[in-house]
């Protein structure tokens, strides 16, 4: 009687079941969306800074139409203060006179804190020639 009781190929599909399962763990989700959210902190600290960048690029080619090296670093003052650039200042910039015109150049750095002790930095450079007789 205890043979027509027992049944053994019931414990068969079970097996085969957890065999075929597929998907992803609760501590691989908890994981995977750990390092989303970081991911998304890192980008919403580094974006800022590569717009600023691309403000800098473009302040820095409208500077580079000046008529004077005073008349260059006026204009990027000019252009920084209406784009919130606080990053660098017409003083930072390294301005050469060329037969074109002025070829103003920049670079500077990026301190993100992440958490603790941990810091990303970001170098940026860059350069902008002006021509002479261009539009300001």
């Amino acid at each position: 009687m205890t043979s027509a009781l027992r049944l053994p190929h019931a414990s068969r599909p079970l097996r085969a079941a957890a065999r075929n399962q597929r998907g992803i763990s609760l501590l691989g989700l908890v994981f995977w969306i750990a390092l989303g959210v970081g991911l998304v902190i890192v980008g919403a600290r580094v974006v800022p800074t590569a717009m600023e960048y691309q403000a800098i690029l473009k302040a820095s080619k409208r500077a580079a139409q000046g008529d004077s090296l005073a008349d260059v670093r006026r204009r990027f003052d000019t252009a920084a203060s209406a784009d919130y650039i606080e990053s660098i200042t017409g003083k930072d910039l390294d301005v050469t006179k060329t037969e074109r015109g002025f070829d103003v150049s920049f670079a500077y750095e990026k301190q993100i804190p992440l958490a603790g002790p941990a810091w990303l930095l970001l170098k940026y450079a860059g350069s902008a020639s002006g021509k002479a007789g261009g539009a300001p």
